[in-house]
């Protein structure tokens, strides 16, 4: 795939800003390019060189994974100076740079050394590489179904492990401990396991509080699998028979959540699909307390594009592997998010998620 996408970038340079090749420092757009899955590197392509410069902890590895590169041996100086090597080395006028992975100093030393070896004027190109990620291959799709298996097992093992008196924090090692001793390379973020009131909180850091019977629980996790990402959120109650508040809110975010899944399809903005959920919701007055997106993009980060909220305007192009997640958090009482993993495709959509949603842990 490396050529493929050095060619595919070629065609491109022409439209970003007429620059004459591409200075790539973001690490995983590194990666999706050229296949270095290293922690220091950066790729320079023009119309006639594609060059990646690393040091030396990464010189075996760099040759191995990106055969289709030239190998720029640099030392272990600030990334900046293995920049201006690379820069040097390929000779053109326009370089265009990743402007949303540099920071303000990094770039004034790159521009200032440019600037004295006269090697090129840089450009800030802005998002140019991540679109080319949104439709996902079919290497990487296998990838993300093996990663989505390895949480769906972990999932499906709540019902069995969550025990009343049993800590957030013991839960989630519970978990973590099942997905690697199942084949997962790492997590895909840290698990989040939020009981009771804690639910309200859409990122909680699981604590030693402990599962009460009458607790609403909220699980998110996701197993990484050779740097592809899965996600996937269920909620529990904790108990025989779950309160109407619980009934309520989890058949609301339920609802939305189908309806968005029933609906949704490639070529649909990202705002309309967030609508399909998100309407529900309001209708039933909880709208102020769904307040993060329906979705995002799930591949080599866990969240990437393209996005399911209220604010894009972008559409969803068949291939594109995203989660459906709505939500309803009420402080002081708890929340419920339900999740699954998606392919879009022209008319619908491929689960990636097969864990059944069974919210009752009897007790």
């Amino acid at each position: 795939m490396s050529q493929e996408r050095i060619d595919l970038i070629r065609s491109k340079l022409a439209d970003w800003k007429d620059v004459d090749g591409i200075l790539i420092t973001n690490l995983t757009n590194c990666r999706w390019v050229s296949g270095f899955t290293g922690s220091a590197g950066h790729l320079v392509i023009t119309q006639d060189r594609a060059l990646i410069g690393t040091d030396f902890r990464y010189w075996e590895q760099a040759a191995q994974q990106a055969p289709e590169f030239e190998l720029v041996k640099v030392g272990r100086e600030p990334h900046m100076a293995k920049q201006e090597d690379l820069l040097k080395m390929v000779g053109v006028e326009r370089i265009g740079f990743e402007a949303s992975h540099m920071t303000v100093i990094d770039f004034r030393l790159l521009k200032k050394k440019c600037d004295e070896i006269e090697a090129c004027s840089l450009v800030g190109l802005n998002g140019v590489i991540e679109p080319m990620r949104h439709v996902k291959t079919a290497d990487e799709l296998a990838m993300i179904r093996k990663a989505a298996v390895i949480t769906d097992n972990a999932m499906s093992a709540v019902n069995q492990l969550a025990k009343p008196g049993m800590t957030e924090r013991a839960l989630a090692w519970q978990l973590e401990k099942h997905m690697r001793e199942n084949g997962a390379d790492g997590m895909a973020f840290d698990i989040i396991v939020a009981a009771g009131p804690n639910g309200a909180m859409a990122h909680h850091h699981p604590s030693d509080r402990q599962l009460q019977v009458g607790d609403t629980i909220i699980v998110d996790m996701g197993a990484m699998l050779d740097g592809y990402h899965s996600d996937l959120t269920r909620t529990f109650f904790l108990g025989n028979e779950p309160d109407e508040k619980f009934k309520l809110v989890y058949d609301l975010v339920h609802t939305a959540q189908k309806n968005a899944l029933n609906n949704m399809k490639a070529g649909m903005k990202g705002q309309e699909i967030d609508a399909l959920a998100r309407d529900v919701i309001d209708d039933a007055g909880q709208g102020p307390n769904f307040g993060h997106s329906l979705g995002h993009g799930v591949g080599l980060n866990i969240h990437e594009g393209p996005s399911l909220s209220s604010v894009y305007k972008g559409t969803i192009p068949a291939g594109a592997v995203v989660s459906v997640e709505p939500g309803v958090y009420l402080p002081g009482w708890g929340g419920v998010r339900i999740e699954d993993l998606v392919v879009v495709t022209t008319d619908g959509i491929e689960f990636l998620s097969h864990c059944p949603k069974t919210p009752i842990i009897p007790v």
